[in-house]
């Protein structure tokens, strides 16, 4: 059996791997290791699951803790570029004790959070930074955060930044590193991925691992109508195992959740308009089973990696095959068994059709259902017991009411949520709220010029 001393690793990260029952490597870790270790750029090609983060995560920090620089503030020397703000907590999990055994801090750089947390960080000096392209832009533009000493460069879910529109930020940024080792990991290497490693990475090394032999999960379309849809959800969410709704919309999301709950179903939803601490309290939740139903939207189930969902529903059936396939894939994960459900109503039908055909889905089981019929049953299993999930209050001190409107973040015309902690922080930059330098107010403390 290969270990990870005998692919390089130094000794400190066998140790702390190990502790974290880290112990044989993946397939893609045995794969990118040895070439990763030797400073080459390395592409890889591997499934959602499949250990990726280990395997640029490791050279990473080794990489680094090589160098025993001095740490300059707003300049890190390691930067990692991943899609969603919660596959950015994920990966820093990872990267976070690993780095701490070689000394080296982390921090992540994402949307939807106060600007002081960030900005004190930066301030303090950080090694990694684990971002997402929007966020990291921003303090960029404010001249808090400078990439020109970054020597290795990851970008992970390449393929997902290309789905999801933000290459051309990905281009600025990575124009602002210098030609340090640059590792990217990507579940396809083809089209506008492709483009970025012809132009990013210099005589890569490719590896690819294929995904590991699963059992398909069971499709099947069930024929509704507009008024039985409701009752139809309630009664195919009501069983014991962990079920993923899709919606198309933010709102369309939030309502569906709402209506399930009510109906004694309780459910919690997962979009963009949430806040980063709603979002994590909510996926937690439902990671850890206190819930049973999570409804989401396509882009917010980016961070999903729960192994254990029994049933994904297609509420609103999307567009296009590529998405289909990645909602469908949260299910039948690790060997386990499962079920997608498309609802689909009349008018519907022939898209559905196209879609699932394009999508390589050409054997779905299709039925005219009712609430209470017996495929609906067959599907859900035994009921499950009442539950009654009462999710902690999650306070946003920013909007507080009782709280003076000029301390209130965004709603108080600032761009942070804290106003006393932004202008310590800013005060520890040296920078205005802008990223101008910060000129003395008449009371002479530091304030932000725009």
């Amino acid at each position: 059996m290969t270990t990870f001393a005998d692919l390089g690793v130094a000794p400190e990260l066998v140790t702390v791997l190990a502790r974290h029952d880290i112990v044989e490597p993946f397939g893609i870790q045995t794969a990118t290791l040895p070439d990763s270790l030797a400073g080459r750029d390395v592409l890889g090609r591997g499934p959602t699951g499949s250990g990726k983060t280990v395997a640029f995560a490791v050279p990473l920090v080794t990489r680094l803790a090589a160098l025993k620089r001095t740490r300059r503030r707003g300049h890190p020397a390691g930067l990692v570029l991943v899609p969603t703000r919660e596959l950015a907590v994920q990966v820093e999990r990872t990267v976070h004790f690993l780095a701490k055994a070689m000394g080296l801090r982390t921090m992540t750089v994402y949307g939807g959070v106060g600007y002081p947390g960030q900005l004190k960080n930066l301030a303090a000096g950080v090694d990694i930074i684990i971002a997402t392209p929007g966020r990291l832009e921003d303090l960029i533009e404010r001249r808090v955060c400078d990439l020109s000493e970054v020597q290795v460069t990851v970008l992970d879910e390449a393929d997902l930044m290309a789905d999801m529109g933000f290459l051309p930020p990905v281009r600025r940024i990575l124009d602002l590193t210098p030609k340090g080792q640059r590792l990217l990991f990507s579940a396809t290497l083809d089209g506008d991925v492709d483009k970025l490693v012809k132009k990013y990475l210099e005589a890569p090394v490719t590896h690819s691992v294929e995904p590991p032999k699963e059992r398909p999960a069971e499709h099947m379309v069930f024929l509704i109508t507009r008024e039985n849809r409701q009752a139809v959800l309630v009664d195919l969410l009501s069983g014991a195992g962990r079920s993923l709704v899709f919606a198309r919309t933010k709102r369309g999301v939030s309502k569906l959740a709402s209506d399930l709950s009510r109906a004694g179903v309780p459910a919690l939803e997962l979009h963009g308009d949430l806040n980063q601490s709603m979002r994590q309290r909510n996926l937690a939740a439902f990671s850890e089973g206190r819930v049973r139903v999570l409804v989401a939207t396509d882009i917010a189930a980016r961070g999903i990696h729960v192994d254990d969902v029994a049933l994904v529903v297609h509420s609103d059936p999307p567009a296009e095959p590529k998405a289909f396939l990645h909602r469908s894939g949260r299910t039948a994960r690790a060997g386990a068994s499962g079920i997608v459900v498309t609802l689909c109503q009349q008018d519907q039908n022939r898209k559905v059709r196209t879609m699932m055909a394009a999508a390589g889905i050409g054997n779905a089981r299709r039925e005219v259902v009712h609430p209470g019929g017996d495929l609906i049953a067959e599907v859900r299993g035994e009921r499950a017991a009442p539950q009654a999930y009462v999710p902690e209050p999650v306070v946003d001190h920013r909007f507080d009411p009782k709280r003076p409107r000029h301390a209130q973040g965004q709603r108080g015309g600032r761009p942070f949520g804290n106003a006393r902690g932004a202008t310590k922080a800013r005060a520890q930059l040296g920078t205005g709220a802008w990223g101008k330098p910060a000129r003395p107010s008449k009371g002479g403390a530091p304030r932000g010029g725009r």
